[in-house]
């Protein structure tokens, strides 16, 4: 018996392939896919790669939204994620409308140090804490934002902004998160602050790449670069320099452009070299074990598999390193794992990503399609691995 026999992109692309009359050798003649590739994502075999996701999309004339979309619904009902959106939601949109006067504000301190515990939590993966927190603290500091109207508040804003995006990211709320960021700038360009605003182009790069609009995702990376140049030389500035040719890297390998994406690497690799590990700046986590992590991901995307297992092996994770990046860097070693046929490894670092960040795991579209390609590879199933997929689709 297997628990995911639907719930995968693959069975998605299939039946927006059929919704269009197409035959599945007439989409990866379309898409400039392999045929064989095409037949083995759709069956679930094969975990989509975010290359074959956007070739199919483009082919079809749809957004990669609608093929990944936002297909756990029952799931965030039932562990009571989804009545936390709509306070976000509204929580973002009050933010032209001056200070209101129902609400009496804390100290511009202790809203900086809550908004740093909210970004730390989300870091450790504690998703729901931070969902219900964030909307009520965004309200209040906007209120603050306004009565103070310095640098220092618009920056405790901005930094709300974006763990709103951060939230609605990891849930699949594509369009929320696109409004998070768009309130990220706004707050970015009040304070007047470069390397806030080379940041916000990178978070709005990385929402043109979870669409598969390589070319345009790189163009804002570039943008961001140029936006941090003006900032005054810091360790900030270079750790989010470092953070954007990461971002660039992944961007390029997605694209499969193999010079360009080792050449964000290189650079990258370069400012970590003098920067040293700089997990809490800006909360990116970047450094030399992230150009690491990162490189896993690139080789990954450029179907280089077995090298991404390679370097995979050879990353020690730091004790402190947060844990949602141990997550998500975990599903991406499960992935090249599951693609080179080592099954059970690929097994192992799936639960290894829901140790390390349970909360992002389980609403994970990586986490959930390479557990799918697995479920569909082996013929007699492990209770172990049954019950990840219990897991993965319990309504509690």
């Amino acid at each position: 018996m297997h628990s995911l026999p639907q719930d995968h992109t693959g069975a998605r692309i299939a039946r927006l392939r059929l919704e269009r009359h197409l035959t599945q050798k007439a989409l990866a003649e379309l898409a400039g896919i392999s045929y064989s590739a095409l037949t083995k994502v759709e069956q679930g075999r094969l975990e989509a790669s975010p290359f074959v996701v956007a070739a199919c999309a483009r082919a079809m004339r749809v957004e990669v939204a609608t093929i990944q979309g936002q297909p756990y619904q029952d799931a965030l009902r039932a562990d009571q994620l989804d009545v936390l959106i709509t306070p976000i939601r509204a929580a973002l949109d009050v933010y032209d409308l001056g200070a209101d006067p129902e609400i009496s504000p804390r100290p511009l301190h202790e809203l900086r140090e809550a908004s740093e515990r909210l970004c730390a939590a989300v870091r450790a993966g504690e998703i729901k804490r931070v969902a219900g927190e964030v909307a009520a603290l965004i309200e209040e500091t906007t209120t603050a934002a306004h009565t103070h109207d310095s640098s220092d508040a618009w920056l405790v804003l901005a930094s709300l902004y974006r763990t709103a995006y951060d939230v609605t990211t990891k849930l699949g709320f594509a369009d929320l998160a696109q409004l998070a960021l768009a309130r990220m700038d706004w707050t970015a360009q009040r304070a007047s602050d470069a390397v806030f605003g080379g940041a916000y182009q990178y978070f709005r790069a990385l929402t043109y790449m979870r669409e598969g609009k390589f070319r345009t995702g790189q163009r804002l990376i570039d943008l961001g670069l140029r936006t941090i140049e003006q900032a005054d030389a810091s360790r900030e500035r270079a750790i989010v320099t470092g953070q954007l040719h990461l971002g660039g890297s992944v961007m390029a390998g997605r694209a499969h452009n193999d010079a360009q994406a080792m050449g964000h690497l290189a650079e990258a690799k370069r400012i970590a070299d003098q920067t040293g590990e700089a997990p809490k700046v800006l909360w990116m986590a970047f450094g030399g074990t992230n150009v690491e992590v990162h490189r896993v991901s690139v080789l990954a995307e450029l179907d280089k598999y077995d090298k991404a297992v390679d370097t995979a092996d050879r990353i020690v994770l730091p004790a402190d390193w947060p844990k949602s990046r141990k997550s998500h860097h975990w599903a991406e070693v499960a992935r090249a794992q599951m693609w080179t046929g080592r099954l059970e490894a690929s097994f192992a670092s799936l639960q290894k990503a829901r140790k390390a960040a349970p909360q992002q795991a389980k609403y994970h579209p990586l986490v959930r399609d390479t557990y799918a390609s697995l479920e569909a590879a082996h013929r007699r199933l492990p209770d172990s691995f049954l019950s990840y997929g219990s897991w993965l689709t319990s309504q509690r």
